[in-house]
């Protein structure tokens, strides 16, 4: 039901497909899910696979003589940063010792073993030190004899016997659970490693594979290529980064043009953009279904018993925190700050008294937001109360209430309570302070309103520029792969990588109608029957 909604906000705000020819892909689409019935796991009685709580680790890959090496670091680091080691020319203890003390800043590794690799002495007593102080996963492609001298290993161990890229994404995507196995051991290998061992695993994760994956034809997809070359052609945008999800796995993701139409960067799959309103149903409406998941806040009660200021105003006290999301407070739908700045506001240096930075070299004063933004609010009409008006202020106001609540700063709040427990390493109010600009898609070719600048890393949207960079309905920068993971969760009914968000009820409450008066669910848009919106192509359940 929930599916094609999201797959229409992938296409509206991170585009994504990937299409090569049908036939070629149905072929390796065969090949790979027979490569998949060959992978075994072993020494899996702990349930270290698929790794369960991505925030609390700290992963390396060391790579012995694996010649797929990039391929399995490639999959690994679309569910968490991998640190790759290249350890081919690694020989003796002392070489060995070195490895290891780099090695004591991680608690995972994973160790990638070949034919190609000689167990040795030295690297039985390396793994066997690894095994002591960390958390250590072997994977071992194609060689059976490797499989018999590593028998007395405790650690897991994915064994596949054909080396070649198949094997290392599914093994990739085994420990994150993108992909769940049921195979076991079709012969004896060593004391150890008899015929039938083997553990099984569950899909906790999105997985990747190719739309013939799940039965779509990659000759159909091609034409998104000539929409989104056309819309970069006229303008529309300089570049785009399209992903699609079924069934759980990524099947199609491209990225298209350069970061400006004048420019040299170059879109990659990873990019992040400003998210703009989406900030509202993909970080502020999510806290406030995490505080009324933990009975922290109730729908009914009025704003104003967690914003105190608006105690003694007489059309904002009685405003209930359900209308809010529904935009049915009758908030005044859009205020221009920016309209409200005068030169003494304004700085183009950094300083205690301009201490909010809204572009490179643009500074606001201290306490602006505080001062002049939050009265004017405060002291705006409230003229459509019961009737859908759609107003940013709903969203100012949320971001007020989850912080008081929690007594954490929105940003904060949904990194640590969400989006890092999740997987998803690019999402974040705020991005210049945690990524390189050259990741940063610019949100507009010239600000020619307020700040007149090509604005990158900071967020376009005025108010929440003026504010700090961090707003209830605008400030969130994200990627395509995030996205997916977030909206998988929700199509999970509030689960994901093994971790329980939401409970599923306040999923369906909050992106099910609950409007009399309009379509809408809690925060979140809903199909409107009458004018085909948001789209024509959604379905009447979406």
């Amino acid at each position: 039901m929930m599916l094609k909604l999201f797959a229409l906000l992938f296409f509206c705000f991170t585009s994504t497909v990937f299409a090569q020819n049908h036939a070629a892909n149905l072929k390796q689409v065969i090949q790979f899910e027979k490569a998949e019935k060959s992978v075994v796991l072993l020494n899996n009685q702990n349930n270290t696979i698929p790794l369960i709580g991505l925030n609390k680790l700290r992963i390396a890959s060391v790579h012995f003589n694996f010649k797929q090496a990039d391929i399995f670091d490639g999959i690994a680091n679309k569910y968490w940063k991998i640190e790759s080691f290249n350890a081919d020319t690694i020989r003796n203890n002392q070489n060995f010792n070195a490895l290891h003390d780099e090695l004591k800043l991680y608690n995972t590794v994973i160790l990638e073993l070949s034919a190609a690799s000689s167990i040795t002495s030295a690297l039985k007593s390396f793994i066997n030190d690894l095994e002591s102080n960390t958390q250590l996963i072997i994977v071992l492609a194609g060689s059976d004899k490797n499989l018999s001298q590593l028998d007395k290993v405790k650690s897991p161990i994915i064994y596949y016997p054909e080396d070649n890229s198949d094997g290392a994404s599914i093994a990739a995507q085994v420990i994150f659970g993108g992909i769940a196995l049921n195979n076991r051991l079709d012969q004896n290998y060593s004391v150890n490693h008899k015929k039938g061992a083997g553990f099984s695993t569950q899909k906790i994760r999105l997985g990747y594979s190719l739309p013939e994956a799940v039965t779509l034809n990659s000759d159909v997809l091609k034409g998104i290529d000539s929409i989104v070359n056309k819309g970069i052609a006229t303008h529309s945008s300089p570049c785009v980064v399209v992903l699609l999800a079924k069934d759980g796995k990524v099947i199609f993701h491209k990225a298209y043009g350069k970061h400006t139409y004048n420019g040299a960067e170059t879109t990659k799959l990873d990019d992040i953009f400003d998210m703009a309103s989406v900030t509202k149903v993909t970080a502020t409406v999510p806290m406030v279904m995490a505080l009324y998941d933990k009975k922290q806040l109730s729908l009914d009660s009025p704003i104003s018993k967690y914003v105190a200021v608006t105690r003694n105003l007489a059309d904002k006290n009685s405003i209930i925190i359900r209308e809010a999301l529904l935009h049915e407070a009758g908030y005044t739908p859009y205020i221009k700050f920016y309209e409200r700045l005068k030169s003494s506001d304004m700085s183009v240096d950094s300083s205690a008294a301009y201490p909010t930075k809204v572009a490179d070299h643009y500074y606001l004063r201290a306490n602006y937001f505080k001062e002049v933004m939050w009265p004017v609010m405060l002291q705006s009409k409230v003229e459509t109360h019961g009737k859908y008006v759609y107003s940013d202020i709903s969203m100012y106001m949320m971001k007020e209430v989850v912080e008081e609540i929690t007594h954490q700063k929105l940003n904060d709040f949904v990194l640590n309570e969400l989006y890092l427990p999740l997987g998803m390493q690019s999402s974040g109010f705020l991005p210049r302070n945690r990524f390189p600009k050259s990741r940063i898609v610019p949100t507009t070719e010239n600000d020619n309103w307020f700040r007149n600048m090509l604005v990158q890393g900071y967020v376009n949207d005025p108010g929440a520029a003026m504010a700090g960079g961090v707003e209830g309905h605008a400030g969130l920068f994200s990627n395509a792969n995030d996205l997916a993971i977030f909206y998988q969760m929700l199509l999970n009914k509030g689960s994901y990588g093994g971790q329980k968000f939401y409970d599923p009820a306040t999923v369906d409450l909050f992106t099910s109608r609950q409007s009399k008066t309009s379509w809408r669910g809690l925060g979140y848009d809903k199909y409107n029957s009458s004018t085909k919106l948001p789209s024509a192509y959604a379905s009447e359940q979406a």
